[in-house]
């Protein structure tokens, strides 16, 4: 039997929304006569403001109301930005689509009197807000002069903050900034060498329930192939250092011909340990590329990393 209509689950937020809509656009062009609707909420992540989000603990942070949209009957399917989403999923969900990546680089905005300055030449002290652990650790190793402080809140709300003066600069994805139409804002794409960017970081993924035919068949026309292969093998780098999105590991993909290279990143906290490689091999075998980096990294010492992280950032009971 057809699907008679199909309820997509979405975070609240203006970003979320936006990237929900555009699903939603995409899937009514390619299904002409589908009733598609919204179902928007408020996750645990959107509520709590106040406490950084390594110490709130990050499964399913922004995921888990979606989640239980879908499995209790009331969602179809649920519009994620890809990095938020947890690489292990509850049992009877999947993702099913993984759409084409915006710019996944991180983007440096300025308060307008550091408008003469890239991250490169702030003078020292300057205030930098950041509320990820993966972009902290790696931009103290590289600018351990610059002091580091926490920001929440939507993309608005830190933008108005940062032109307020509370912070000198912010360190945002490239991606949120430009579908929120504030590309303009952009003062410097940090290159890859600097910092690596979160798993997933740039695309949407779709999530269903397991078994619906009906449903995956629908939502697949969204799927990009080169962005999924790229995605997996970051996924699968992510799951077996059993890291979550608010730990310091951070990743690069590219396709050449028919051959993907992957480059993974652990770091300490403070910065001074950082251990970084790569792996490459044919896009087929993107998932196992994923889990031969993150090995490669385990035996130069991530894990020893990951642990003292994990203890230290451990949410309070």
């Amino acid at each position: 039997m057809a699907l008679e209509h199909l309820r997509i689950a979405s975070r609240r937020s203006q970003l979320a929304m936006v990237q929900t809509n555009w699903v939603k656009a995409e899937l009514e062009q390619a299904h002409p006569g589908l009733p598609i609707s919204v179902e928007a909420m408020a996750t645990q992540g959107d509520k709590i403001l106040d406490v950084a989000l390594a110490k709130i603990g990050d499964k399913g942070l922004f995921t888990k109301e979606l989640e239980a949209q879908m499995l209790v009957g009331r969602a179809e399917i649920a519009v994620h930005s890809l990095k938020d989403l947890p690489t292990n999923l509850p049992e009877g969900l999947m993702l099913g689509c993984i759409t084409e990546r915006e710019d996944p680089a991180d983007a440096l905005v300025v308060n307008a009197k550091n408008a003469d300055h890239k991250l490169e030449t702030l003078p020292e002290g300057a205030v930098v807000g950041t509320s990820s652990l993966r972009r902290l650790a790696q931009l103290r190793h590289h600018y351990p002069h610059l002091e580091f402080k926490d920001v929440r809140g939507n993309v608005i709300t830190r933008l108005e903050k940062l032109d307020a003066g509370d912070y000198d600069c912010l360190i945002l994805a490239a991606a949120g900034l430009t579908r929120l139409g504030f590309a303009d804002r952009i003062h410097q794409i940090i290159p890859s060498h600097i910092s690596l960017h979160a798993v997933g970081q740039g695309a949407l993924g779709i999530e269903c329930v397991e078994g619906q035919a009906d449903v995956l068949e629908l939502i697949k026309v969204l799927e990009h192939g080169p962005t999924a292969s790229r995605c997996l093998a970051e996924r699968a780098f992510l799951r077996e250092l059993e890291g979550g999105c608010q730990v310091p590991i951070g990743v690069n993909t590219r396709i050449e011909a028919n051959e993907l290279v992957l480059t993974g990143m652990v770091a300490s906290l403070d910065g001074k340990r950082l251990i970084r490689d790569e792996r490459r091999g044919t896009v087929d075998k993107a998932e196992a590329i994923g889990q031969l980096l993150a090995a490669d990294l385990k035996s130069q010492g991530a894990g020893d990393i990951l642990k003292e992280i994990f203890d230290a950032v451990r949410p309070e009971a």
